[in-house]
Order: C-alpha cells, then structure tokens, then sequence
C-alpha cells in the first residue's frame, strides 16, 4: 500500500485551507487520516515551522480542526498546524472498542510491548513517521522547526514526546494533561494492557517522573486546567507534575482557570495564547 498520502479535503479558513490526508502507516500497519491547517503563503514563502497537536481519548484528526478555532492566530503567526489521529484504527483487534478510554481512540502516544497491541505505535508514529512524512512530502513546512502540544491524553503525549526529545521540539504547551498516569485510573487501565505489569516501564511514559530526567528545558512548559474539570482530582494531578518541576526548576507556568471544564469550549477560550507561546519559540 501506498504510504504517500493522498488529500481527501480541503476548506479555506482565514485565508489558509484545512486540509485532511490519508495514508498507509508502516509504524502502525494500518491506513491512518491526518489534519493539516495550512496559513495563507506570504508572497516571499518561507516555509512554515509546525505545530502538533496530540487530541484525547475517544478523539480523531478533526475533533481539534473542527472546534479549536486555532486557526485565527496560526494564520496570522504564520503556523502550520498538524492533527494527528489518536490510535491506529480498522485492525480488529479483538475488545479494541470495548471501552471508551481504551484501545481505539487511546492509543495514550506510547509503543505498546504487549503482543496483542503491538500495533499501538503512537509514539513512533508521531515522534519519527509523521515528521519524515511531512518532510518528504509537503516542501512548504519546515518540520526541523516544530513544538508540540495537545489535551487531556494527548497533554500527556505532549509532555512525554517533549521531555524524551527536547533536541526536536522548540516548545510544549497543554490543556488539562494526564501528568501522572502512573497514579491514575486512565493510565493504569492502559499501562496494564499496552505495557505489562513492569512499572519501570510505566514510568518512561509519565511526565511527572520523566521531568527529573529530563530538565534541561529552557522554553517554559505552558499548562492551562479548568477548575471545575470533573477529572481534575481524579486523573490529571497537574499538582504532582508542579511539584516535580519546582523541584528540579523546570520553567512551568500552571494556569488554574475558574469555571472552565475539560471540553473544547475551555480550548477554544485559551487556544490563542498557546499558539502565540509556540510562535514565538518557534520563530526564534
């Protein structure tokens, strides 16, 4: 199968265009759909530096595209945005939907060691496929110039995929992060399943504990959390991931919002302030 990928969208907005892609992944063995926004070309075109961003559980490629509203100021900062899927999808693999928070749609952005979801590439798709892809194929986008972002699930990969590869990422911004999976129900159910029981190999995929390791960070870590986010003291623990950076003095700016909850409409209030974060690192 072809693993170029074929255009199967495109809607102008703010000058630039949406575009949807499909592709055969070799990383995850499966065909998988990608969303690109696309800022107007100034005349002299420079290429574009990139920003991923990494959506939740149960999301796909469009859920950010469609409600973000993120397209305002990446036309005017001159940013490409780049959406990946969440989780391979079309394998079949036996209870893969069985449950909202696992499996399809949650692929948690993590190489799964079990047999049974040895297709669960996230990590590798988003750290190492998809930016040769873009590379190869779309000349207009400087994917040496890239900063990654994303919410909830995709806050975690975000975190994670930065500290673990700070030569390769200019910033990292996040809504509502899963900080903690090592100590959360969303993170044990999928560590368990992906991972084993090993929690040594748990911990290469928490950022509270990655932050120690990693600490050479010098772009301050943006965070914004709702304070009436349901999953606020259950599952996101944005406290234990402050904490771990205050200790090793990790720039973090931790925004605590009042009122706000976990859905889009808190992202679409603060999506502004997390592109022009990535601007300015990106055009450094």
């Amino acid at each position: 199968m072809d693993s170029k990928p074929t255009e199967i969208s495109s809607t102008k907005m703010f000058d630039g265009f949406n575009k949807r892609y499909k592709h055969f992944s070799p990383t995850l063995g499966c065909s998988m759909t990608f969303s690109i926004y696309f800022p107007p070309s100034p005349s002299s075109s420079p290429k574009f530096p990139v920003l991923y961003w990494l959506s939740g559980l149960s999301c796909t490629d469009e859920n950010f595209i469609i409600k973000s509203g993120a397209q305002r100021v990446a036309s005017t900062e001159g940013v490409a945005l780049i959406a990946p899927d969440t989780s391979p999808r079309g394998l079949n693999v036996e209870g893969e939907s069985d449950s909202w928070d696992f499996g399809v749609g949650a692929g948690f952005y993590l190489n799964a060691k079990q047999e049974k979801w040895k297709n669960w590439r996230m990590y590798d798709y988003v750290v190492k496929e998809l930016p040769t892809l873009l590379s190869e194929n779309f000349p207009q986008l400087d994917a040496s110039r890239a900063s990654i972002s994303g919410h909830s699930m995709g806050g975690h990969g975000a975190l994670t995929i930065y500290l673990k590869n700070l030569d390769k990422y200019k910033s990292v911004s996040a809504f509502a992060p899963i900080v903690n999976p090592v100590n959360c129900p969303w993170g044990q159910k999928a560590f368990t399943n992906y991972l084993g029981e090993n929690k040594a190999d748990w911990e290469e995929y928490d950022a509270t504990l990655l932050v120690s390791k990693f600490k050479d960070v010098s772009s301050t870590i943006l965070i914004d959390q709702g304070e009436d986010d349901k999953f606020l003291h259950n599952q996101l623990l944005p406290n234990n991931f402050a904490e771990a950076c205050r200790k090793v003095t990790v720039p973090l700016l931790l925004r605590m919002q009042p009122g706000y909850d976990h859905s889009y409409y808190f992202i679409a209030t603060f999506i502004d302030d997390h592109i022009r974060h990535h601007a300015q690192a990106l055009n450094l």
